[in-house]
């Protein structure tokens, strides 16, 4: 599913319009983003969390060269499925 068919699917589901549907889509994105900009985690109970994990600087290979590189430090953005939701996937 991409953003056309999250928009679209929303639109149905809340018999909203896709204009509508789409800037309610693009504020929710738009808030999560706000959110783990500012250090925040963002918990949906029933569906899951997002939070921002720092990444330790690390060596790596260059598989071509042989050569040894650092990978620097750097934050990135983790998503934590809720119990409920793992349950639905896998059982």
């Amino acid at each position: 599913m991409n953003k056309t068919d999250l928009v679209t699917a929303v639109a149905e589901d809340a018999q909203l319009s896709k204009d509508k549907a789409a800037a309610a889509v693009e504020s929710m994105i738009k808030q999560i983003q706000s959110a783990l900009l500012d250090g925040n985690e963002v918990r949906l109970p029933g569906f899951g969390n997002f939070k921002v994990a720092d990444r330790k600087e690390t060596t790596a290979r260059n598989p071509r060269t042989g050569e040894t590189v650092k990978v620097p430090a750097s934050k990135v953005a983790k998503f934590s499925p809720a119990k409920g939701l793992k349950e639905a996937l896998n059982g």
